[in-house]
């Protein structure tokens, strides 16, 4: 029965996840997308999930509280350390300007694919010839595309309403060539928010809708703010993200959160 398991998983269309935004810094719950996302893929036995990338937004994006992309992926490297199959891609970051979320998906979905198509596996390798880091090992063990699915919380699927903030053509684009992976709280209502919208309604096959059944309300924000208040984030953020955040006294780090001066308590 195994083996039969092992040969149809092998058959299955395989997907990669992303997640686009500020990271500033990245908190457990980010990383905890991933892993809600690819439960549910396994448990429905529908999709391969081959990979999970993590692209923080150019520096230009100009949003309140963001650090400089140098830090943010370096936290965030230091954030997936710990994980197998999540990695950072610094490609948005290093563009001349912000980049559209539709633009990030599509450049790293033509990547993996050009890879797997290419006969000397190089595919289109960076300028020094190596290639990226964020590309999931695996991708050569078959031939078949692998999709690339946008990974988001609630408040991104509703800011598509927000006037403005996103042109129609990119949304169709994302959700009909890419799809999106949502991770909902537990009472929140996204099939009302998909209903009112013709374009999510139309493509609304290729929407997965998950409930994190384990609330966690900690935010970028919230510990940017407990930071700079000089009030302890220890637990909240991982260890390694809070140090390099004492060290470069980001997010106008205080009191017990600032590293000790030279020479100890003197």
């Amino acid at each position: 029965m195994s083996a039969f398991m092992e040969e149809t998983k092998c058959l299955l269309p395989r997907i990669a996840f992303i997640a686009c935004g500020c990271f500033s810094p990245p908190t457990p719950m980010h990383l905890r997308l991933f892993e809600i996302a690819r439960d549910h893929f396994e448990m429905q036995g529908t999709h391969k999930v081959v990979g999970g990338i993590i692209s923080p937004t150019h520096d230009s994006y100009g949003k309140k509280g963001l650090v400089s992309s140098l830090d943010r992926c370096a936290m965030v490297k230091l954030a997936v350390q710990s994980s197998n199959w999540i990695r950072l891609s610094d490609w948005e970051v290093h563009q001349s300007q912000w980049m559209r979320t539709q633009s990030v998906l599509q450049y790293h979905q033509n990547f993996m694919n050009n890879y797997i198509n290419s006969p000397s596996g190089a595919g289109d390798a960076e300028p020094n010839g190596a290639l990226p880091g964020w590309l999931p090992t695996s991708l050569r063990e078959r031939s078949d595309p692998v999709q690339l699915k946008l990974l988001c919380g609630a408040d991104l699927l509703e800011s598509f309403a927000v006037p403005g903030l996103w042109e129609d053509a990119d949304i169709e684009d994302i959700v009909a060539n890419h799809g999106l992976v949502v991770i909902t709280r537990c009472g929140s209502n996204p099939d009302k928010f998909i209903f009112n919208s013709d374009i999510l309604t139309k493509y609304q096959r290729n929407i997965t809708l998950i409930t994190n059944w384990v609330a966690n309300e900690v935010s970028s924000t919230l510990v940017r703010r407990l930071l700079s208040r000089g009030q302890s984030v220890k637990y909240l953020i991982d260890d390694l993200v809070l140090e390099y955040i004492k060290r470069q006294r980001l997010f106008n780090v205080k009191s017990q959160d600032a590293p000790a001066p030279p020479g100890g308590d003197s």
